[in-house]
């Protein structure tokens, strides 16, 4: 393992799935002056999968630009996205308290699948450049829902900022009948797939 590594991420999930792996890392966020939001659209078309792959790599890219731009010391960085499925429909973050409301009522009595990929790479972009990619892919089923579950959860603010308009991590577990994959890949960060790619940067 790498002495420390670089975590190109504002969540704070990432963070501590990291530190439950024993890493040791360093933020590395966007400048003001990056438009993060635009990485994230989807183009038309675009299967769930190789959305999800794409856009963890252009992360990956603009994280590495940053830390040349800002002259910090070599060590590699790891990138990560998140993505919810429903058939191949795309589930985002909520736009509003409507919008979650619409998503969760999608997802109530049915499974739907949650893609999180990641990318670890050096910290060269070009000739010498080294990235290890990987994509967990976990199948979530959610118990039928009320009309009044689902405006109760929204009313709390969780689902804002949250692929999918949930956190598995928070109250939407009670919303939960059945998980198969990774629960820390749903969270954010597979830590299995992650390890792994940690050593095999460094082998």
């Amino acid at each position: 393992m790498p002495a420390f590594i670089y975590l190109a991420s504002q969540s704070p999930r990432r963070s501590q799935l990291l530190s439950q792996l024993g890493v040791e890392h360093r933020l590395l966020l966007p400048d003001d002056a990056e438009d993060s939001e635009a990485l994230e659209v989807v183009l038309p078309g675009e299967p769930p999968l190789a959305y999800v792959q794409r856009v963890t790599a252009l992360k990956l890219q603009a994280a590495q630009a940053r830390l040349l731009r800002r002259q910090l010391p070599q060590a590699p960085i790891l990138c990560s996205d998140t993505t919810v499925a429903l058939g191949r429909s795309i589930l985002g973050k909520p736009q509003d308290a409507a919008d979650a409301a619409r998503m969760l009522g999608r997802l109530a009595g049915r499974s739907h699948r949650v893609m999180t990929a990641i990318a670890l790479g050096n910290g060269v972009l070009g000739e010498g450049a080294r990235v290890v990619r990987a994509c967990s892919v976990s199948r979530v089923t959610f118990a039928p829902l009320s009309q009044a579950q689902i405006a109760a959860y929204v009313a709390s603010e969780e689902p804002m900022g949250k692929a999918g308009a949930y956190a598995v991590q928070g109250l939407a577990a009670a919303f939960i009948a059945r998980i198969d994959g990774s629960y820390s890949g749903i969270m954010g960060l597979p830590l299995f797939e992650t390890a792994q790619a940690l050593r095999a940067l460094e082998s």
